[in-house]
Protein backbone atom coordinates (compact mmCIF):
# COMPACT_ATOMS: atom_id res chain seq x y z
CA UNK A 1 0.00 0.00 0.00
CA UNK A 2 2.95 2.32 0.74
CA UNK A 3 4.02 1.91 -3.28
CA UNK A 4 0.41 2.78 -4.13
CA UNK A 5 0.46 5.87 -2.49
CA UNK A 6 3.81 7.03 -3.71
CA UNK A 7 2.68 5.93 -7.16
CA UNK A 8 -1.00 7.17 -7.23
CA UNK A 9 -0.99 10.04 -9.12
CA UNK A 10 1.10 8.39 -11.83
CA UNK A 11 -0.66 5.47 -12.10
CA UNK A 12 -3.97 7.90 -11.85
CA UNK A 13 -2.84 9.94 -14.73
CA UNK A 14 -1.50 7.05 -16.78
CA UNK A 15 -3.90 4.02 -16.37
CA UNK A 16 -6.36 5.72 -19.21
CA UNK A 17 -3.02 5.60 -21.76
CA UNK A 18 -2.26 1.73 -20.92
CA UNK A 19 -5.98 0.92 -21.12
CA UNK A 20 -5.92 2.72 -24.57
CA UNK A 21 -2.69 0.42 -25.38
CA UNK A 22 -5.08 -2.61 -24.20
CA UNK A 23 -7.56 -1.90 -26.65
CA UNK A 24 -5.59 -0.97 -29.31
CA UNK A 25 -4.49 -4.94 -29.88
CA UNK A 26 -8.60 -5.67 -29.48
CA UNK A 27 -10.39 -6.55 -32.55
CA UNK A 28 -12.36 -3.86 -34.60
CA UNK A 29 -15.19 -5.74 -34.94
CA UNK A 30 -15.31 -6.42 -30.79
CA UNK A 31 -17.47 -3.13 -30.32
CA UNK A 32 -18.58 -4.61 -26.60
CA UNK A 33 -15.67 -5.55 -25.39
CA UNK A 34 -14.43 -2.25 -26.77
CA UNK A 35 -16.47 -0.43 -25.00
CA UNK A 36 -16.56 -2.26 -21.87
CA UNK A 37 -12.82 -2.34 -21.65
CA UNK A 38 -12.76 1.22 -21.90
CA UNK A 39 -15.42 1.77 -19.34
CA UNK A 40 -13.65 -0.45 -16.91
CA UNK A 41 -10.51 1.11 -18.02
CA UNK A 42 -12.34 4.80 -16.78
CA UNK A 43 -13.79 2.83 -13.44
CA UNK A 44 -10.29 2.01 -12.05
CA UNK A 45 -8.69 5.39 -12.90
CA UNK A 46 -11.41 6.94 -10.80
CA UNK A 47 -10.82 4.47 -8.27
CA UNK A 48 -7.31 5.51 -8.04
CA UNK A 49 -8.59 8.99 -7.76
CA UNK A 50 -10.73 7.83 -4.59
CA UNK A 51 -7.96 6.69 -3.33
CA UNK A 52 -5.73 9.77 -2.91
CA UNK A 53 -8.45 11.89 -2.28
CA UNK A 54 -9.04 9.32 0.74
CA UNK A 55 -5.27 9.77 1.69
CA UNK A 56 -5.32 13.52 1.16
CA UNK A 57 -4.02 14.94 4.21
CA UNK A 58 -6.46 17.83 4.99
CA UNK A 59 -4.25 19.69 7.85
CA UNK A 60 -0.80 19.90 5.46
CA UNK A 61 0.17 22.84 3.69
CA UNK A 62 2.20 21.60 1.26
CA UNK A 63 2.32 19.80 -1.94
CA UNK A 64 1.07 16.06 -1.78
CA UNK A 65 1.90 12.61 -2.96
CA UNK A 66 5.11 14.20 -4.63
CA UNK A 67 6.69 12.03 -7.65
CA UNK A 68 9.86 13.54 -9.59
CA UNK A 69 12.15 12.14 -11.78
CA UNK A 70 14.99 14.53 -14.02
CA UNK A 71 13.88 14.71 -17.64
CA UNK A 72 15.86 16.89 -19.40
CA UNK A 73 18.61 18.03 -16.74
CA UNK A 74 20.38 20.62 -19.16
CA UNK A 75 17.58 22.38 -18.84
CA UNK A 76 16.38 21.56 -15.27
CA UNK A 77 12.82 20.10 -16.97
CA UNK A 78 11.65 16.96 -14.30
CA UNK A 79 8.78 14.69 -14.84
CA UNK A 80 6.95 16.16 -11.42
CA UNK A 81 3.60 15.23 -10.32
CA UNK A 82 1.90 16.53 -7.31
CA UNK A 83 -1.56 17.42 -5.63
CA UNK A 84 -3.08 20.39 -3.32
CA UNK A 85 -6.65 20.25 -2.36
CA UNK A 86 -7.97 21.98 -6.01
CA UNK A 87 -5.90 19.89 -8.16
CA UNK A 88 -7.39 16.88 -6.58
CA UNK A 89 -10.82 17.52 -6.73
CA UNK A 90 -10.11 18.53 -10.04
CA UNK A 91 -8.99 15.38 -10.81
CA UNK A 92 -12.08 13.63 -9.59
CA UNK A 93 -14.36 15.42 -10.85
CA UNK A 94 -12.47 14.15 -14.39
CA UNK A 95 -12.20 11.31 -13.84
CA UNK A 96 -16.16 10.58 -13.21
CA UNK A 97 -16.96 13.10 -15.70
CA UNK A 98 -15.16 11.08 -17.71
CA UNK A 99 -16.50 7.52 -17.02
CA UNK A 100 -19.75 8.78 -17.06
CA UNK A 101 -18.76 9.82 -20.82
CA UNK A 102 -17.60 6.51 -22.10
CA UNK A 103 -21.00 4.93 -20.70
CA UNK A 104 -23.03 7.51 -22.29
CA UNK A 105 -21.34 6.72 -25.90
CA UNK A 106 -22.65 2.64 -25.93
CA UNK A 107 -25.52 3.83 -27.93
CA UNK A 108 -25.05 6.97 -29.95
CA UNK A 109 -21.25 5.85 -31.26
CA UNK A 110 -21.16 2.90 -33.63
CA UNK A 111 -18.88 3.25 -36.20
CA UNK A 112 -15.21 3.67 -35.15
CA UNK A 113 -15.46 2.40 -31.72
CA UNK A 114 -12.04 1.82 -30.99
CA UNK A 115 -10.28 4.63 -32.13
CA UNK A 116 -13.17 7.11 -30.04
CA UNK A 117 -12.45 4.78 -27.01
CA UNK A 118 -8.72 5.12 -26.74
CA UNK A 119 -9.12 9.06 -28.08
CA UNK A 120 -10.83 9.44 -25.02
CA UNK A 121 -8.48 7.44 -22.84
CA UNK A 122 -6.34 9.49 -24.05
CA UNK A 123 -7.80 12.86 -23.45
CA UNK A 124 -8.16 11.88 -20.02
CA UNK A 125 -4.57 11.26 -19.90
CA UNK A 126 -4.20 15.23 -20.64
CA UNK A 127 -6.87 16.50 -18.60
CA UNK A 128 -5.17 14.64 -14.95
CA UNK A 129 -1.93 15.62 -16.20
CA UNK A 130 -2.77 19.41 -16.71
CA UNK A 131 -4.29 19.52 -12.85
CA UNK A 132 -1.19 17.21 -11.74
CA UNK A 133 2.15 18.78 -13.26
CA UNK A 134 4.37 20.50 -11.10
CA UNK A 135 7.15 21.53 -14.22
CA UNK A 136 5.88 24.39 -16.51
CA UNK A 137 7.32 22.13 -19.48
CA UNK A 138 5.63 19.07 -18.12
CA UNK A 139 2.41 21.14 -18.17
CA UNK A 140 2.40 22.59 -21.36
CA UNK A 141 2.53 19.16 -22.89
CA UNK A 142 -0.22 17.54 -20.97
CA UNK A 143 -2.15 21.04 -21.88
CA UNK A 144 -1.12 20.43 -25.85
CA UNK A 145 -1.92 16.82 -25.15
CA UNK A 146 -5.75 17.36 -24.66
CA UNK A 147 -5.72 19.31 -27.97
CA UNK A 148 -5.37 16.37 -30.26
CA UNK A 149 -8.08 13.62 -28.76
CA UNK A 150 -10.72 16.46 -28.61
CA UNK A 151 -9.66 17.69 -31.97
CA UNK A 152 -10.76 14.13 -33.62
CA UNK A 153 -13.27 13.29 -31.11
CA UNK A 154 -15.52 16.60 -33.05
CA UNK A 155 -13.89 16.16 -36.33
CA UNK A 156 -14.86 12.37 -36.88
CA UNK A 157 -17.85 11.44 -34.85
CA UNK A 158 -19.27 15.27 -34.54
CA UNK A 159 -22.22 16.98 -36.33
CA UNK A 160 -22.36 18.28 -39.96
CA UNK A 161 -20.49 21.37 -39.65
CA UNK A 162 -17.80 19.28 -37.41
CA UNK A 163 -14.92 20.33 -39.89
CA UNK A 164 -15.09 24.20 -39.18
CA UNK A 165 -16.08 23.78 -35.64
CA UNK A 166 -12.51 21.95 -34.96
CA UNK A 167 -10.63 24.34 -36.74
CA UNK A 168 -11.62 27.31 -35.27
CA UNK A 169 -11.23 25.19 -31.51
CA UNK A 170 -8.05 24.18 -32.71
CA UNK A 171 -6.70 27.87 -34.23
CA UNK A 172 -7.78 29.57 -31.21
CA UNK A 173 -6.57 27.03 -28.67
CA UNK A 174 -3.32 27.44 -30.17
CA UNK A 175 -2.64 31.02 -30.51
CA UNK A 176 -3.21 30.97 -26.76
CA UNK A 177 -1.14 27.93 -26.03
CA UNK A 178 1.84 28.93 -28.19
CA UNK A 179 1.90 32.40 -26.72
CA UNK A 180 2.58 30.68 -23.49
CA UNK A 181 5.18 28.73 -23.98
CA UNK A 182 6.90 31.88 -25.05
CA UNK A 183 5.69 32.70 -22.18
CA UNK A 184 6.89 30.08 -19.74
CA UNK A 185 10.65 30.13 -21.64
CA UNK A 186 11.07 33.77 -20.70
CA UNK A 187 9.67 32.91 -17.15
CA UNK A 188 12.74 29.78 -17.17
CA UNK A 189 15.30 32.11 -18.42
CA UNK A 190 14.65 34.53 -16.01
CA UNK A 191 15.09 32.45 -13.38
CA UNK A 192 17.95 30.83 -14.88
CA UNK A 193 19.38 34.75 -15.14
CA UNK A 194 18.45 35.29 -11.70
CA UNK A 195 19.59 32.51 -10.06
CA UNK A 196 22.86 31.48 -12.42
CA UNK A 197 21.36 27.67 -13.10
CA UNK A 198 19.20 25.93 -14.96
CA UNK A 199 18.21 23.97 -12.02
CA UNK A 200 14.79 24.44 -11.19
CA UNK A 201 14.22 26.62 -14.08
CA UNK A 202 10.64 24.77 -14.74
CA UNK A 203 10.51 23.68 -11.03
CA UNK A 204 6.38 25.22 -10.05
CA UNK A 205 7.27 25.62 -6.76
CA UNK A 206 11.01 26.68 -6.87
CA UNK A 207 9.18 29.39 -9.71
CA UNK A 208 7.14 30.69 -7.43
CA UNK A 209 9.12 31.26 -4.60
CA UNK A 210 11.36 32.98 -6.97
CA UNK A 211 8.10 34.90 -7.95
CA UNK A 212 7.17 35.76 -4.65
CA UNK A 213 10.77 36.82 -3.99
CA UNK A 214 10.12 39.53 -6.64
CA UNK A 215 12.32 37.63 -8.99
CA UNK A 216 10.37 39.15 -12.49
CA UNK A 217 10.41 42.56 -13.14
CA UNK A 218 7.34 44.38 -13.52
CA UNK A 219 7.55 44.15 -17.75
CA UNK A 220 8.06 40.43 -18.05
CA UNK A 221 5.38 40.02 -15.38
CA UNK A 222 2.92 42.23 -17.01
CA UNK A 223 3.48 40.53 -20.73
CA UNK A 224 3.89 37.19 -19.06
CA UNK A 225 0.42 37.47 -17.44
CA UNK A 226 -0.58 38.33 -20.83
CA UNK A 227 0.14 35.50 -22.63
CA UNK A 228 -1.12 32.62 -19.64
CA UNK A 229 -4.35 35.04 -19.48
CA UNK A 230 -4.92 34.93 -23.32
CA UNK A 231 -4.22 30.38 -23.18
CA UNK A 232 -6.70 30.82 -20.07
CA UNK A 233 -9.31 32.58 -21.26
CA UNK A 234 -9.59 31.29 -24.43
CA UNK A 235 -10.38 27.45 -22.65
CA UNK A 236 -12.50 29.34 -20.20
CA UNK A 237 -13.49 30.48 -22.28
CA UNK A 238 -13.94 34.44 -21.53
CA UNK A 239 -15.59 36.86 -23.54
CA UNK A 240 -14.77 38.09 -26.44
CA UNK A 241 -12.53 34.71 -26.54
CA UNK A 242 -15.88 32.93 -26.09
CA UNK A 243 -17.00 32.21 -30.06
CA UNK A 244 -15.38 28.88 -30.52
CA UNK A 245 -17.57 27.52 -27.64
CA UNK A 246 -21.00 26.80 -29.31
CA UNK A 247 -19.78 25.85 -32.66
CA UNK A 248 -17.76 22.90 -30.71
CA UNK A 249 -20.43 22.19 -28.38
CA UNK A 250 -23.18 21.82 -31.09
CA UNK A 251 -21.01 20.00 -33.72
CA UNK A 252 -19.30 17.68 -30.83
CA UNK A 253 -21.27 14.09 -30.02
CA UNK A 254 -22.87 14.44 -26.89
CA UNK A 255 -19.83 12.85 -24.58
CA UNK A 256 -17.60 15.57 -25.92
CA UNK A 257 -19.88 18.38 -25.41
CA UNK A 258 -20.00 16.66 -21.25
CA UNK A 259 -15.72 17.05 -21.24
CA UNK A 260 -16.13 20.03 -22.92
CA UNK A 261 -18.49 21.81 -20.65
CA UNK A 262 -17.53 19.89 -17.37
CA UNK A 263 -13.65 19.75 -17.25
CA UNK A 264 -12.11 21.34 -20.28
CA UNK A 265 -13.15 24.84 -19.27
CA UNK A 266 -11.84 24.33 -15.87
CA UNK A 267 -8.34 23.98 -17.29
CA UNK A 268 -8.29 27.78 -18.68
CA UNK A 269 -9.54 28.69 -14.51
CA UNK A 270 -7.30 26.37 -13.19
CA UNK A 271 -4.10 28.05 -14.54
CA UNK A 272 -5.50 31.25 -13.40
CA UNK A 273 -5.25 29.97 -9.95
CA UNK A 274 -2.53 27.71 -10.27
CA UNK A 275 -0.37 29.93 -12.49
CA UNK A 276 -0.96 33.81 -13.52
CA UNK A 277 -1.91 34.80 -9.80
CA UNK A 278 0.44 32.98 -8.05
CA UNK A 279 3.36 33.84 -10.68
CA UNK A 280 2.77 37.37 -11.51
CA UNK A 281 0.95 38.61 -8.71
CA UNK A 282 2.08 42.66 -8.99
CA UNK A 283 0.66 41.65 -12.95
CA UNK A 284 -2.53 40.39 -11.76
CA UNK A 285 -3.33 43.51 -9.87
CA UNK A 286 -2.97 45.55 -12.83
CA UNK A 287 -5.05 42.91 -15.49
CA UNK A 288 -7.57 42.33 -12.26
CA UNK A 289 -10.03 45.29 -13.38
CA UNK A 290 -10.29 44.59 -17.19
CA UNK A 291 -10.70 41.03 -16.19
CA UNK A 292 -13.50 41.58 -13.95
CA UNK A 293 -15.39 43.88 -16.46
CA UNK A 294 -14.61 41.34 -18.66
CA UNK A 295 -16.65 38.67 -16.54
CA UNK A 296 -19.32 40.73 -15.74
CA UNK A 297 -19.84 41.26 -19.87
CA UNK A 298 -19.52 37.00 -20.07
CA UNK A 299 -22.12 36.62 -17.33
CA UNK A 300 -24.83 39.08 -18.73
CA UNK A 301 -23.59 38.29 -22.36
CA UNK A 302 -23.80 34.75 -22.04
CA UNK A 303 -27.79 35.23 -20.58
CA UNK A 304 -29.36 37.33 -22.52
CA UNK A 305 -27.56 35.16 -25.91
CA UNK A 306 -29.06 31.94 -24.17
CA UNK A 307 -32.58 33.91 -23.54
CA UNK A 308 -33.20 34.21 -27.97
CA UNK A 309 -31.42 30.71 -28.61
CA UNK A 310 -33.68 28.58 -30.55
CA UNK A 311 -31.05 25.14 -30.31
CA UNK A 312 -31.32 23.59 -27.25
CA UNK A 313 -27.48 22.62 -26.81
CA UNK A 314 -26.20 26.51 -28.10
CA UNK A 315 -28.59 27.37 -25.09
CA UNK A 316 -26.71 25.05 -22.46
CA UNK A 317 -23.72 26.18 -24.16
CA UNK A 318 -23.78 29.95 -23.71
CA UNK A 319 -24.77 29.56 -20.46
CA UNK A 320 -21.67 28.23 -19.76
CA UNK A 321 -20.19 31.25 -20.92
CA UNK A 322 -22.57 33.04 -18.10
CA UNK A 323 -21.79 30.69 -15.42
CA UNK A 324 -17.86 30.61 -15.91
CA UNK A 325 -18.01 34.56 -15.53
CA UNK A 326 -18.58 34.01 -11.93
CA UNK A 327 -15.49 31.51 -11.77
CA UNK A 328 -13.24 34.69 -13.15
CA UNK A 329 -14.59 37.31 -11.09
CA UNK A 330 -14.23 34.94 -8.08
CA UNK A 331 -10.60 34.31 -8.74
CA UNK A 332 -9.89 37.76 -9.90
CA UNK A 333 -12.03 40.09 -7.11
CA UNK A 334 -9.14 39.00 -4.81
CA UNK A 335 -11.25 38.02 -1.45
CA UNK A 336 -10.87 34.39 -0.48
CA UNK A 337 -14.43 33.65 0.33
CA UNK A 338 -15.12 34.68 -3.42
CA UNK A 339 -11.98 32.76 -4.13
CA UNK A 340 -13.87 29.59 -2.35
CA UNK A 341 -16.79 30.14 -4.47
CA UNK A 342 -15.12 30.28 -7.54
CA UNK A 343 -13.32 26.53 -6.90
CA UNK A 344 -16.66 25.52 -6.02
CA UNK A 345 -18.31 26.54 -8.78
CA UNK A 346 -16.12 25.02 -11.38
CA UNK A 347 -16.63 21.31 -9.59
CA UNK A 348 -20.49 22.51 -9.65
CA UNK A 349 -20.69 23.47 -12.90
CA UNK A 350 -19.20 20.52 -14.20
CA UNK A 351 -21.57 18.60 -12.67
CA UNK A 352 -24.92 20.44 -13.35
CA UNK A 353 -23.72 21.67 -17.03
CA UNK A 354 -22.20 18.02 -17.82
CA UNK A 355 -25.78 16.92 -16.87
CA UNK A 356 -28.03 19.06 -19.22
CA UNK A 357 -25.69 17.85 -22.17
CA UNK A 358 -26.33 14.39 -21.35
CA UNK A 359 -29.89 15.11 -21.16
CA UNK A 360 -29.87 17.25 -24.70
CA UNK A 361 -27.90 13.63 -25.85
CA UNK A 362 -30.89 12.00 -24.63
CA UNK A 363 -33.88 13.39 -26.93
CA UNK A 364 -31.17 14.15 -29.85
CA UNK A 365 -31.04 9.87 -29.74
CA UNK A 366 -34.84 9.78 -30.62
CA UNK A 367 -35.48 12.83 -32.19
CA UNK A 368 -32.49 13.46 -34.06
CA UNK A 369 -33.19 17.37 -33.37
CA UNK A 370 -32.49 19.93 -31.24
CA UNK A 371 -34.87 22.95 -32.00
CA UNK A 372 -36.86 24.07 -29.05
CA UNK A 373 -39.66 24.69 -30.97
CA UNK A 374 -40.15 21.52 -32.13
CA UNK A 375 -39.93 19.68 -28.47
CA UNK A 376 -43.20 20.94 -26.98
CA UNK A 377 -45.13 18.58 -24.48
CA UNK A 378 -42.56 15.98 -23.72
CA UNK A 379 -43.53 15.38 -20.66
CA UNK A 380 -46.65 13.34 -21.94
CA UNK A 381 -44.72 10.72 -23.34
CA UNK A 382 -41.16 10.81 -21.32
CA UNK A 383 -42.16 11.87 -17.83
CA UNK A 384 -38.71 10.56 -16.56
CA UNK A 385 -37.15 12.11 -18.76
CA UNK A 386 -39.23 15.54 -17.93
CA UNK A 387 -38.42 15.37 -14.16
CA UNK A 388 -34.63 14.65 -14.65
CA UNK A 389 -34.29 17.41 -17.16
CA UNK A 390 -36.04 19.93 -14.62
CA UNK A 391 -34.38 18.40 -11.65
CA UNK A 392 -30.92 19.94 -13.73
CA UNK A 393 -32.47 22.85 -14.64
CA UNK A 394 -33.19 24.44 -11.28
CA UNK A 395 -29.37 23.13 -9.60
CA UNK A 396 -28.44 25.22 -13.02
CA UNK A 397 -30.69 28.27 -12.72
CA UNK A 398 -29.37 28.40 -8.69
CA UNK A 399 -32.05 26.82 -6.26
CA UNK A 400 -31.22 26.72 -3.07
CA UNK A 401 -30.63 23.51 -1.65
CA UNK A 402 -28.67 22.27 -5.25
CA UNK A 403 -25.35 22.69 -5.82
CA UNK A 404 -25.42 25.32 -8.55
CA UNK A 405 -26.69 27.85 -5.67
CA UNK A 406 -23.28 27.97 -3.31
CA UNK A 407 -20.64 28.60 -5.95
CA UNK A 408 -22.34 31.71 -7.37
CA UNK A 409 -23.56 32.80 -3.71
CA UNK A 410 -20.16 32.79 -1.96
CA UNK A 411 -18.52 34.49 -5.26
CA UNK A 412 -20.90 37.21 -4.65
CA UNK A 413 -20.44 37.71 -0.86
CA UNK A 414 -16.90 37.47 -1.35
CA UNK A 415 -17.39 40.54 -4.07
CA UNK A 416 -19.52 42.79 -2.45
CA UNK A 417 -17.18 43.02 0.41
CA UNK A 418 -14.75 44.31 -1.92
CA UNK A 419 -17.06 46.01 -4.93
CA UNK A 420 -20.66 45.84 -3.82
CA UNK A 421 -21.77 47.30 -7.46
CA UNK A 422 -19.84 44.66 -8.83
CA UNK A 423 -21.83 42.04 -6.79
CA UNK A 424 -24.89 43.92 -7.13
CA UNK A 425 -24.99 43.49 -11.13
CA UNK A 426 -23.86 40.21 -11.19
CA UNK A 427 -26.53 39.86 -8.45
CA UNK A 428 -29.10 40.76 -10.95
CA UNK A 429 -28.06 38.84 -13.37
CA UNK A 430 -28.68 35.67 -12.12
CA UNK A 431 -32.34 36.70 -12.43
CA UNK A 432 -31.88 36.19 -16.55
CA UNK A 433 -30.22 32.84 -15.77
CA UNK A 434 -33.98 31.71 -14.19
CA UNK A 435 -35.66 33.49 -17.02
CA UNK A 436 -33.83 31.74 -20.00
CA UNK A 437 -33.48 28.19 -18.21
CA UNK A 438 -37.18 27.93 -16.67
CA UNK A 439 -38.37 29.55 -20.37
CA UNK A 440 -37.04 26.65 -22.25
CA UNK A 441 -38.21 23.73 -19.70
CA UNK A 442 -41.22 25.34 -20.18
CA UNK A 443 -41.90 25.37 -24.01
CA UNK A 444 -39.61 21.76 -23.82
CA UNK A 445 -41.94 19.71 -21.57
CA UNK A 446 -45.29 21.70 -20.92
CA UNK A 447 -48.17 21.91 -23.50
CA UNK A 448 -50.00 19.86 -26.22
CA UNK A 449 -47.02 17.47 -28.02
CA UNK A 450 -46.12 19.37 -30.91
CA UNK A 451 -46.33 18.60 -34.17
CA UNK A 452 -43.35 17.03 -34.73
CA UNK A 453 -43.31 15.55 -31.67
CA UNK A 454 -46.83 13.66 -33.10
CA UNK A 455 -45.33 13.05 -36.24
CA UNK A 456 -42.74 10.21 -34.41
CA UNK A 457 -45.83 8.91 -32.90
CA UNK A 458 -44.87 5.72 -30.77
CA UNK A 459 -41.19 6.01 -31.31
CA UNK A 460 -40.50 8.70 -28.91
CA UNK A 461 -39.29 6.09 -25.75
CA UNK A 462 -38.77 7.48 -21.92
CA UNK A 463 -35.47 7.65 -20.73
CA UNK A 464 -33.25 4.36 -20.58
CA UNK A 465 -31.73 2.42 -17.70
CA UNK A 466 -28.37 3.42 -19.05
CA UNK A 467 -29.27 6.95 -19.80
CA UNK A 468 -30.16 6.94 -15.98
CA UNK A 469 -26.79 5.74 -15.09
CA UNK A 470 -24.99 8.28 -16.47
CA UNK A 471 -26.90 11.08 -14.80
CA UNK A 472 -27.57 9.32 -11.21
CA UNK A 473 -24.52 9.97 -9.69
CA UNK A 474 -24.45 13.14 -11.12
CA UNK A 475 -28.09 14.23 -9.71
CA UNK A 476 -26.55 12.85 -6.24
CA UNK A 477 -23.48 14.74 -5.95
CA UNK A 478 -25.60 18.24 -6.98
CA UNK A 479 -27.80 17.51 -4.07
CA UNK A 480 -25.23 16.52 -1.41
CA UNK A 481 -23.12 19.05 -2.44
CA UNK A 482 -25.86 21.83 -2.08
CA UNK A 483 -26.58 20.37 1.11
CA UNK A 484 -22.85 20.16 2.52
CA UNK A 485 -20.44 22.17 0.35
CA UNK A 486 -17.91 21.80 2.84
CA UNK A 487 -17.38 18.23 1.21
CA UNK A 488 -15.40 20.61 -1.22
CA UNK A 489 -14.46 23.65 0.73
CA UNK A 490 -12.83 21.36 3.41
CA UNK A 491 -9.70 20.95 0.61
CA UNK A 492 -9.10 24.77 0.89
CA UNK A 493 -7.98 25.28 4.26
CA UNK A 494 -6.62 29.20 3.68
CA UNK A 495 -6.33 29.03 -0.06
CA UNK A 496 -4.03 26.03 0.24
CA UNK A 497 -0.93 26.12 -1.69
CA UNK A 498 -0.93 27.00 -5.45
CA UNK A 499 -4.27 28.95 -4.58
CA UNK A 500 -2.50 32.25 -4.32
CA UNK A 501 -4.29 33.81 -1.59
CA UNK A 502 -0.99 33.69 0.57
CA UNK A 503 0.65 34.96 -2.30
CA UNK A 504 -1.56 38.14 -3.56
CA UNK A 505 -0.12 41.53 -3.04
Amino acid sequence: MTWLTEHILTLTTFAPLAGALVIAFLPSGRHDLIRYGAFATTLITLALSLVALARFDLSGSAFQFVERADWIPAFGIQYKLGADGIALALVVLTTLLTAVSVLASFGPIRERVKEYMISFLILEVGMVGVFLALDLFLFYIFWELVLIPMYLIIGIWGGANRIYATIKFVIYTLVGSLLMLVAILAVAYAYQAGEGSWTGAFDYERVREFAAAGGFGATLQFFAFGAFFLAFAIKVPMFPFHTWLPDAHVEAPTAGSVILAGVLLKLGAFGFIRYSVPLFPDAAQQWAPAIIVLSLIAIIYGAIVALGQPDLKKLVAYSSVSHMGFVTLGIFIFQPVALQGAVLQMINHGLITGALFLCVGVIYERTHDRQIANMGGLSASTPLYAALLGFFTLASLGLPGLAGFIGEFLVLVGTFAVNPLVAAIAALVMILSAVYLLFMYQRVVFGEPSEFLRRLGGHLTDIAPVEVATLAPLAILTVVFGIVPGLVLIFLPGGGPGIGIEGLP
